[in-house]
């Protein structure tokens, strides 16, 4: 068996699908964004991932091409699939998840639970959402935004006039997304794959916390979850990865809401932050299983190692020196936690590794796994 893949994009999750790309014997290629890229030693390749002749010369000798992000313009993905390259997913489904409003409309169209929403042009439509809504309610832009960014909750309609006056550059028919604020206990995600000819497979139910609207800690499965619910969150998954036609790994990321419904906050199609304790924690983590999707082979096994694991990223890291430099102690204070470094310099906010511990005993593993991220903070 010998197959090639073709990673657009550099970042981390490009980079942890090289350990299990080895184990199976997979040839995997990167088009990173510069030659310092967190996928590094696999990149064989520095391009721009909206230059339409880099991307095409790139996926010439692979055998599939897949995501590292869902920014690779409509028309370059076009040109892939014109050009016979195998493009999973395909960009049918990813044009779901490059834009929220397209988003909204197809998931409301499958009947899938979602927060009550509209496209909003201007201010007037986004003051009448307000006095519907309570007086309160989030406004997303449609592109672009990720962890925290282009999210805004605002409870008068010319605290968004900035964003109106951006859209407004995009000519007649540009909105911004407006959404419920939803009164939600809890944020769960639930991950699957889906391989092209049709198996899917689930892995179990996570909790997840964020900060400043980006994950801090992801505890599997998560806690206190009803059956009724986790059949629920699996089969709403599966629904979206089954209907849109999603290959690889699909996230669905959950609101609880306090009353006990399901809601669907937001979709990735591509390995996700919520399910890097798979690595370590589940038989089959993200990305094998994400390798094995997009080339058609039989998915693995997701089901986990331990009773729990716990993932909690390190956000920001140290401010003087590297996460490297911190890493012997932590090695000899916490020899069972499982250390991840993405091999980026340290910024305020940014994610630049993860730690993940698993065992029998919830409040233990959550300790443990709090205790080793404190090694890479000041």
């Amino acid at each position: 068996m010998t197959h090639t893949i073709g990673v657009i994009g550099g970042g981390q999750l490009a980079r942890m699908m090289v350990p299990p790309a080895v184990h199976l014997g997979i040839e995997i290629r990167v088009l990173a964004e510069a030659a310092d890229s967190s996928a590094r030693l696999a990149a064989t390749a520095v391009g721009d991932h909206r230059d339409r002749a880099a991307v095409l010369a790139f996926a010439r000798d692979v055998d599939v091409v897949t995501f590292d992000h869902e920014h690779v313009p409509q028309g370059v993905l076009r040109a892939l699939v014109e050009a016979g390259v195998a493009v999973h997913p395909s960009p049918e489904a990813l044009a779901v998840a490059q834009d929220k409003i397209v988003m909204r409309e197809r998931l409301s169209g499958l009947g899938l639970p979602v927060p009550d929403w509209a496209a909003v042009h201007d201010s007037v439509e986004l003051a009448s959402f307000l006095e519907a809504h309570g007086g309160q309610a989030v406004v997303k832009t449609p592109r672009g935004g990720y962890d925290g960014k282009g999210v805004r909750v605002v409870r008068a309609a010319d605290e968004a006039d900035d964003w109106f006056a951006v859209v407004d550059e995009h000519g007649a028919g540009a909105a911004l997304l407006v959404e419920e604020l939803v009164d939600f206990r809890r944020e769960l995600s639930q991950l699957v794959a889906r391989r092209p000819s049709g198996q899917v497979v689930a892995w179990p139910l996570v909790e997840t916390v964020q900060r400043d609207g980006v994950c801090a800690e992801v505890t599997a499965p998560a806690p206190g979850a009803p059956s009724e619910l986790v059949a629920q969150a699996e089969e709403i998954a599966r629904t979206v990865a089954e209907r849109l036609g999603v290959t690889g790994v699909l996230a669905v990321e959950l609101f609880e809401t306090a009353d006990g419904r399901l809601l669907i906050n937001e979709l990735a199609m591509r390995p996700h932050n919520t399910g890097h304790w798979s690595i370590d924690g589940a038989v089959t983590s993200q990305f094998e299983q994400h390798l094995r999707a997009v080339l058609d082979l039989p998915l693995g096994d997701p089901a986990p190692h331990r009773p729990w694991s716990v993932m909690v990223n390190v956000l920001g890291g140290p401010s003087t020196g590297t996460m490297g430099d911190r890493l012997p102690a932590l090695m000899a204070d916490q020899p069972g936690s499982k250390v991840h470094d993405y091999g980026k310099e340290p910024r305020p906010g940014r994610k630049v590794g993860h730690v993940t511990t698993t065992g029998d005993d919830l409040d233990d593993v959550t300790a443990r796994a709090r205790a080793a991220v404190r090694f890479f903070e000041d």
